[in-house]
């Protein structure tokens, strides 16, 4: 009995010492949070070259027949003023001047004769002075005849003046040569798209295929070819130094560059180069910048 308690004991105190001795179940916390990425360096925007005054710094998608476009000029005058054997040898960051050098002159396009319309005789009558509304206004209206000054009637507005409308932004400046050129309508058709500087540069006329196309003035053919994306087989006519018209997407070209046109000449024929659907886009350009052509066209 006594021999088996003491191994009671031993068992019991060897229990205790191994308890004592074996760590903790403790699973130890491991740090599994993802680390932020790095702020990204914000980078300043890439501004587009500023051009000197007389002067084009050739851009990426740049053309010389474009760029001859969008300024009112001559791309094969452009060229020789800058030395160029080949007009498609550009470069991104070349610098072109869009003036003759020192002593070489611009070819002036000669006036085309104008056809003066017969004045129209305007028939004009006395008017009545209007003045708002006021108390003085009022009793000048009932004086009798002979105690009115001699002076137009009087007209008493009960309602107040209306506010004038907005300005519309000023139109580029039209010179006495501007103005008599005269305008004919390139073609039959409806018009699909009106004119809208941000989004459309011109009218685009609807028709068939193989429809005359002509021109809207007489001039000199300055381009005809398919060299400026956009516009397929293209006519562009210069009337003077400051008016050019171009007509897009053309089925086909019926004159060459250089050459004299009339106003109401066919010079393409209708159709859908580089477009989706069969149509002319007409333009008028002043002085390089687009307008509205319907503020040059005659009513119809």
């Amino acid at each position: 009995m006594t021999k088996n308690y003491s191994l009671f004991l031993m068992a019991a105190a060897l229990a205790v010492l191994t308890a004592c001795s074996t760590p903790p179940n403790n699973v130890p916390v491991e740090d599994r949070s993802v680390p932020l990425p790095a702020p990204t360096p914000k980078v300043a925007p890439v501004e587009e070259p500023k051009d000197k005054e007389g002067y084009h710094t050739v851009r990426k998608g740049d053309t010389l027949i474009r760029i001859a476009f969008d300024r009112g000029l001559n791309y094969r005058e452009l060229a020789a003023w800058n030395n160029l054997s080949n007009p498609d040898d550009i470069k991104v960051d070349q610098v072109l001047r869009l003036s003759p050098p020192e002593g070489v002159q611009i070819t002036a396009v000669p006036t085309p004769q104008i056809e003066k319309p017969a004045p129209v005789p305007r028939k004009t009558a006395p008017k009545g002075e209007k003045r708002p509304y006021s108390e003085t206004a009022v009793a000048e209206l009932q004086k009798p005849e002979g105690d009115k000054p001699e002076k137009p009637a009087l007209v008493a507005s009960l309602a107040p003046a209306p506010a004038a409308p907005a300005a519309p932004p000023p139109a580029p400046a039209m010179s006495a040569e501007d103005r008599e050129v005269a305008w004919t309508w390139p073609s039959d058709g409806r018009v699909v798209a009106q004119f809208d500087e941000g989004k459309n540069k011109g009218i685009d006329i609807a028709g068939r295929a193989g429809q005359h196309v002509l021109a809207a003035s007489a001039g000199k053919v300055m381009y005809a070819g398919s060299g400026i994306r956009g516009y397929g087989n293209l006519v562009i006519v210069k009337h003077n130094n400051s008016l050019l018209s171009a007509y897009a997407h053309n089925r086909s070209i019926l004159v060459k560059e250089g050459q004299d046109v009339k106003r109401g000449q066919a010079i393409a024929e209708m159709g859908d180069s580089d477009t989706d659907a069969v149509k002319l886009h007409f333009e008028i350009r002043q002085q390089g910048k687009p307008v509205d052509p319907t503020k040059f066209l005659p009513n119809r």
